[in-house]
């Protein structure tokens, strides 16, 4: 591992690129989910079908990230006071879990309210579940709150991403440059 600044070993290529290709992604389909009710009726199921298809882009990276952590675990970062290490831990875990948990809550309310998934108009993707009206409306309320969730996380790691880099100076946003 090299080391930058104040010897904080950084984070291996496959993590930030990994990283960063979902920052992108989000950068993208959240504020897609945002405005999607406020898109045209003649373009909105196309809008859909796209929010959705990047949203299994999202699934499909965050699970590639989840295996790639589990099996490479981050650099430590001895500096940090253990408090900070286990406020830190547990926003990247309750983030890595609501970014695999979106997309999945996300497909099957688009399922269940009867509008079965083409990936980017490409080919179908079969879901486990088919048109529920009863249980649509709840997967539809359990995606919105996961997407309520996941700017809340993103707002403090983003805080943490400042506080290190800004007040304490520590090196720790280059470990993922």
């Amino acid at each position: 591992m090299r080391m930058r600044e104040v010897g904080a070993p950084e984070y291996r290529w496959p993590a930030k690129a990994l990283h960063w290709t979902t920052v992108v992604l989000l950068l993208i389909v959240l504020p897609m989910g945002a405005v999607i009710k406020f898109v045209k009726d003649e373009v909105k199921l196309d809008f859909y079908a796209v929010h959705e298809s990047l949203g299994l882009v999202v699934l499909a990276v965050m699970l590639v990230r989840l295996v790639f952590r589990l099996l490479n675990p981050p650099p430590p970062h001895d500096a940090l006071p253990a408090p900070l290490r286990v406020v830190a831990g547990a926003v990247h875990w309750l983030l890595y879990a609501a970014l695999i948990a979106m997309p999945v809550s996300g497909f099957l309310a688009t399922n269940a309210w009867g509008f079965p998934l083409r990936w980017f108009g490409l080919f179908p993707v079969p879901s486990p579940l088919g048109e529920d009206k009863a249980i649509a409306p709840l997967l539809s309320a359990v995606h919105e709150t996961l997407g309520w969730t996941i700017l809340v996380l993103l707002a403090l790691h983003v805080g943490g991403v400042l506080f290190h880099h800004v007040l304490r100076r520590d090196g720790t946003l280059h470990r993922m440059l």
